[in-house]
């Protein structure tokens, strides 16, 4: 997009051109520059918003998913209108009826190494709106490898994290962060929940330092950790250094192209490599409710917090949560075949996992957890 405002433009913005950290030079900057958002969910709904009412002239938005009823609860950029529509165009939409003068470019693709290093090419910055860890290691190295800014994000219940991992000036997310965590040591906000505002705070901040950082403007969050608790209403600050031996910027890197991220940060028992359709592990909600009519003798073992069992629970279950069961192995009845559920399933794949691990071979999780079981068995129960 070429430089220069129109007359309705300098309207729009006037209150950006009142100020003199930004100005008309300002904002002709920002109708140039391009921001590429990963994610169009609880992070990206603020950040996209919000870059395309300050008139960031380019920004690409990459999901693969769908708008469902649950994201409503903090996806704010979607609608009870758009529940069923792609996230890309559900945002798209959105984002030009707040400005019709920006280019919005969907990708409605799973961001992955494949396709990563093309999507994010002529982008002047990378903002990681996901939630899990190959994409943010993803993220991470596509920005290193392409010598920009990525700026980070994080939120899980009341806690929320950000900062701005840039290797030509500081440490990147690997530096931090040299392995992922163990698959299935930290829920996902789906298995463990996130108050619906915490993203906007972290999503606001995120656009706040991308504004700052396409202007030149300011202090930015370049080798600090910025921690919020909601509950608490803090704000803390950690400093990070760029780590010498970090794999992909330091003195030595040894990765120089994108990698498998998904084994990176799989799982080590292996258990990702089984047919998880196969009656040796998983059961089906029809199956288990057979089970039951029959009165075979079978251990039902719910791995989901004590306090989710207020909302739905199916009787005659053992609850053991999911980071307890480790040290309660010897609560199971292992003479019985045992079936795992959780919520959705998540938890339940980690609990089998933690199982055979432990050689308890006869057992199973229950396939969609206890939302599918009150889809198709029981509806009087609620799917939260």
């Amino acid at each position: 997009m070429g430089s220069g405002l129109t007359h309705l433009e300098y309207e729009r913005y006037s209150r950006h051109l009142l100020i003199p950290e930004v100005g008309l030079k300002g904002q002709e900057k920002l109708k140039e520059s391009s921001v590429l958002i990963v994610g169009t969910g609880g992070l990206g709904s603020p950040v996209s918003s919000y870059l395309a009412a300050a008139g960031v002239g380019r920004i690409g938005i990459v999901d693969f998913d769908k708008v469902e009823l649950s994201n409503l609860q903090r996806q704010v950029i979607h609608g009870s209108h758009s529940i069923g529509e792609s996230k890309v165009v559900s945002a798209k939409n959105a984002m030009l009826d707040i400005n019709q003068d920006i280019q919005v470019d969907t990708f409605e693709e799973q961001f992955t190494s494949e396709n990563a290093l093309r999507i994010a090419n002529n982008y002047d910055i990378l903002i990681d709106g996901s939630d899990n860890f190959p994409t943010r290691y993803l993220s991470n190295d596509v920005c290193v490898l392409l010598g920009i800014p990525n700026i980070f994000g994080s939120v899980f219940r009341f806690d929320g994290q950000a900062s701005v991992f840039y290797a030509k000036e500081g440490p990147c997310y690997r530096c931090l962060f040299p392995e992922p965590p163990p698959a299935g040591l930290i829920p996902s906000c789906a298995d463990g929940g996130v108050l619906g505002i915490l993203p906007g705070t972290i999503g606001t901040i995120q656009a706040t330092e991308a504004i700052k950082l396409l202007l030149g403007i300011g202090s930015n969050l370049i080798g600090r950790l910025l921690l919020y608790d909601a509950l608490e209403m803090t704000f803390d600050f950690v400093k990070i250094r760029k780590n010498p031996e970090c794999r992909i910027c330091g003195d030595r890197a040894d990765i120089h192209a994108l990698v498998d991220y998904e084994a990176f940060c799989g799982s080590s028992t292996r258990l990702d490599d089984m047919d998880l359709s196969d009656p040796h592990q998983t059961l089906m909600p029809e199956e288990l409710s057979r089970k039951i009519e029959e009165k075979e003798i079978i251990f039902l073992l719910d791995v989901r917090e004590p306090h989710e069992l207020e909302i739905s629970r199916i009787k005659n279950a053992k609850n053991i949560p999911l980071g307890q069961l480790p040290g309660r192995l010897n609560e199971l009845n292992i003479n019985q075949e045992i079936v795992i559920f959780c919520k959705s399933g998540h938890r339940s794949r980690r609990a089998l996992e933690i199982l055979y691990s432990n050689g308890i071979r006869n057992a199973k999780y229950l396939k969609g957890g206890i939302n599918e079981w009150a889809r198709i068995i029981d509806p009087s129960l609620p799917v939260y």
